[in-house]
C-alpha cells in the first residue's frame, strides 16, 4: 500500500509558513520584537485599512515564531521553554548616564604616589575560633578586643582601666573619623571655581529682576543664550457654563454660607443672632473712646485760643 501521498499532505500540515518580503523583516528574539522597513503599499492602504495592517501583523508575528522554533530550548514541567539570546536592538537610556564622582583626598594621593588599591576581602582567619569570621559587623574581628575574656594591660595604666570601654572608645572615634572624612569628600567635590559661584549668583539675580515685573518677565528683552522665563498662568472659569455646573457652584455657596453662619452663631452669646455681640461692643467702645478724645482735642483747642 503506498502512503506516501498520505505522510506527504500530514507533513504539509506542519510545514513552515516562510515570509518573502522585498526587505527581509529583521527579528529580535532577545525583545521578541520585529521590524518591518518595507515601503506600504498605498493602493491596499487606502482600499482597506483594516485588512491591510492585519496582514502586517501577521507576517510580523509569523517571522517572530520562525525564530522563536529555530532556538535551543529547555525542558520544564509546563513543556519545552526557548532560551532566548541576548538583545540585539540598542534601546535609549530613560535617564542620562551617570557623572562620574570626583576623587576622594585619598585617592589623588595614591594617584601621585603610585599606590594601587588592595580589596579586602570580607572574610578573615580566627586562630582562636579557628574559623572565617567577618572583619566587620555584629560579631566582626574587630570586636573581638571587646568580647574577649582576658585582655592585657598596660603597666602604666590606671587602677580604674577598663580594656573593652577603651577598646569600644577607639573603635568609635574610627568611625567618627571616616565619616568625617567621608563629609570633607563631599563637601570638597561640591565647591566650585569663582566663575562658576558668580555666574550662578549673576543667573539668579536676574531671574529675580525678571520676575518684579507684572509680566513675570515675559515681555522683556531676552539676552544671548538666557532662557525663556515661565510666567504664570492664571485660570479664568468660563463664562459659559452648563445648567448642571451652574447649580453646582449655587449649592457650594449656599453651603458656604450656611457653614459661616453657624460659627457666627456659635461665637454670638444669643442664639439666633448672627452678629456677634461682643466684639460689636468691643468696637463700639473703641469708637466712643476716640469720639471723646476727639472731643477733648476739640475742647482744648477751642480753649486754648481763648485764652
Amino acid at each position: 500500500m503506498d502512503v506516501s501521498n498520505i505522510l506527504a499532505s500530514h507533513a504539509a500540515k506542519f510545514q513552515t509558513t516562510n515570509v518573502e518580503k522585498d526587505i527581509a523583516i529583521e527579528v529580535d528574539p532577545g525583545y521578541l520584537t520585529t521590524a518591518d522597513f518595507n515601503s506600504i503599499d498605498e493602493e491596499s492602504y487606502k482600499w482597506n485599512l483594516e485588512e491591510h495592517l492585519q496582514s502586517l501583523a501577521r507576517d510580523g508575528t509569523q517571522a517572530l515564531i520562525n525564530a522563536l522554533f529555530s532556538l535551543p530550548t529547555a525542558s520544564s514541567p509546563e513543556g519545552p521553554i526557548a532560551q532566548l539570546p541576548p538583545p540585539t536592538t540598542e534601546l535609549p537610556r530613560a535617564k542620562p548616564l551617570p557623572k562620574p564622582k570626583p576623587p576622594t583626598k585619598w585617592e589623588l594621593f595614591a594617584a601621585a604616589k603610585g599606590i594601587q588599591k588592595k580589596k579586602k576581602e570580607k572574610k578573615e582567619w580566627d586562630e582562636e575560633r579557628q574559623e572565617w569570621v567577618d572583619r566587620w559587623g555584629k560579631d566582626g574581628k574587630n570586636k573581638q578586643v571587646e568580647e574577649q575574656w582576658l585582655t592585657e594591660v598596660p603597666h602604666n595604666a590606671n587602677i580604674d582601666h577598663d580594656p573593652r570601654k577603651t577598646a569600644r572608645e577607639e573603635r568609635k572615634a574610627r568611625v567618627a573619623k571616616n565619616e568625617k572624612q567621608r563629609l570633607q569628600n563631599l563637601a570638597r567635590a561640591a565647591e566650585t571655581t569663582p566663575q562658576e559661584s558668580r555666574k550662578r549668583d549673576i543667573e539668579r539675580t536676574l531671574v529675580q529682576a525678571r520676575t518684579s515685573t507684572a509680566s513675570m518677565g515675559r515681555f522683556d528683552k531676552q539676552l544671548e543664550g538666557e532662557k525663556k522665563p515661565r510666567g504664570i498662568k492664571r485660570k479664568f472659569n468660563p463664562t459659559e457654563t452648563s445648567a448642571d455646573d451652574e447649580r453646582k457652584a449655587s449649592l457650594a455657596l449656599l453651603t458656604r454660607m450656611e457653614s459661616d453662619d453657624k460659627k457666627m452663631r456659635k461665637e454670638s452669646p444669643r442664639e439666633g443672632n448672627i452678629v456677634n455681640v461682643r466684639k460689636a461692643v468691643r468696637h463700639a467702645s473703641k469708637g466712643e473712646g476716640a469720639i471723646a478724645l476727639a472731643r477733648k482735642g476739640e475742647d482744648g483747642k477751642k480753649r486754648k485760643g481763648r485764652r
